[in-house]
């Protein structure tokens, strides 16, 4: 809806040496690697406005008991026919799917059997610093297969998914979720992501693709499995910011649902979504965002509620759940700040950006034509996909660059609207 005006800058990313120690074993991990990729990325908006080119200073660090910054100069290079966001998004989720450390590990430890290093405990979706965010790069890696395979290196990275969706890697990934106590191991965010990264295989047309899917296959029937019995117990959605928000799941959850053809699970989540959501009116959206959010619950839950209403009877719901948004209302929805990207947290707010941009995006593809609030959704969205991919493409340390391409490749593919 919203692309056109290319702009380039060109991206070296220099990646120094970096000391990490693992908590049982001293491990050295001595990276030198130079990436140099060449960026041009849409940027049009409704109000036609450019990006300044500039020469910035990318920072991506690898923190663990020290960290090293990375500099990178971003220069204008508009006659490169090589110019293309994909290949910048690509290459972010390339450098972290197998970088092992820094890492969170999230789960209950009930002996010390559970404490091994992170490719141990999930061979296949160890890197990116966390589980989930290692799902979702892997998605992204299969989303730029399916949309613009011409425009990043296809062989690295059918390569890169061949070392990850084995079967061996898969059981192991299964051996660690069904561990004791670990029912809510990345419910609802990781796993809906892990939905997302199937529904992309189904739509490939890649001859690999039927090969990974029926891999995770065993993993993807867990999954649905553990959803379908979590929701009935859910008594309440949660309505929070961050990893735990039950709204932007379940749309991807549904997603999913639709392209597999699951019409059991679909029934099921569509009625519970009902239920938590269907009667919500006045939602605060002035009191957001929260000060580490990365997802917005007031726009998540409109977002998700298109997917269960017809374009009459959602118009009339966003009227009683959005009552400030009328077609007199100015600067409905300013872009969050981040002061510190280096803090994994704060850091959060340049992904908010993004993924306000993109349900923005999908509450104007849902009213319909005409409605006088759509300038201003217009609006806010512009500004807000302007804060957002300025944070991907500009100023960058590894707290923000393991999971941001995800969110701007989500986003700039329309990955929620198609």
């Amino acid at each position: 809806m919203y692309r056109a005006a290319l702009y380039s800058k060109r991206l070296s990313l220099y990646i120094g040496d970096i000391l990490l120690i693992d908590k049982a074993h001293k491990i050295m991990i001595k990276i030198k690697n130079v990436v140099s990729c060449t960026v041009a990325f849409a940027t049009a908006f409704a109000a036609h406005t450019a990006f300044a080119t500039s020469t910035s200073t990318v920072e991506i660090a690898n923190t663990s008991n020290t960290s090293t910054n990375q500099t990178a100069d971003a220069t204008a290079n508009a006659d490169d026919p090589n110019n293309n966001y994909e290949s910048v998004f690509a290459n972010l989720a390339l450098h972290c799917i197998h970088q092992e450390f820094p890492n969170v590990v999230k789960h209950m430890m009930n002996n010390g059997d559970d404490v091994k290093a992170p490719n141990q405990l999930y061979p296949s979706f160890y890197g990116c610093l966390d589980w989930h965010s290692s799902v979702h790069g892997h998605w992204l890696l299969v989303r730029m297969l399916n949309t613009a395979q011409d425009a990043v290196d296809k062989d690295e990275i059918i390569e890169k998914l061949n070392i990850s969706f084995t079967p061996k890697n898969i059981q192991g990934e299964l051996t660690s979720l069904k561990r004791e106590n670990n029912a809510s191991f990345e419910r609802p965010y990781g796993l809906a992501w892990f939905l997302q990264l199937t529904a992309e295989l189904r739509q490939s047309s890649l001859p690999e693709a039927t090969k990974w899917l029926n891999t995770l296959r065993p993993l993807e029937d867990e999954i649905v499995a553990r959803v379908s019995a979590w929701l009935p117990k859910l008594a309440y959605p949660i309505r929070t910011g961050e990893h735990s928000q039950t709204a932007f799941a379940f749309g991807l959850m549904l997603d999913w649902a639709k392209t597999a053809g699951n019409k059991e699970f679909e029934a099921l989540l569509t009625s519970r979504v009902k239920d938590y959501y269907q009667d919500d009116t006045q939602c605060p959206l002035a009191y957001e965002p929260s000060g580490q959010d990365f997802l917005s619950p007031c726009l998540a839950e409109a977002d998700l509620m298109r997917r269960v209403m017809s374009k009459k009877d959602y118009s009339q719901w966003l009227s009683a759940f959005f009552p400030s948004l009328t077609a007199r209302t100015s600067n409905w929805l300013a872009p969050a700040t981040v002061t510190d990207k280096t803090d994994g947290k704060l850091a959060h707010l340049d992904g908010l950006n993004i993924s306000r941009a993109w349900m923005i995006e999908g509450i104007m593809q849902a009213l319909p034509e005409g409605d006088k609030r759509l300038p201003v959704l217009k609006k806010a969205l512009s500004s807000h996909r302007e804060a957002g991919l300025n944070a991907v493409f500009g100023d960058m340390h590894y707290m923000g660059s393991h999971w941001l391409g995800s969110f701007a490749s989500y986003l700039e593919t329309q990955r929620g609207l198609n």
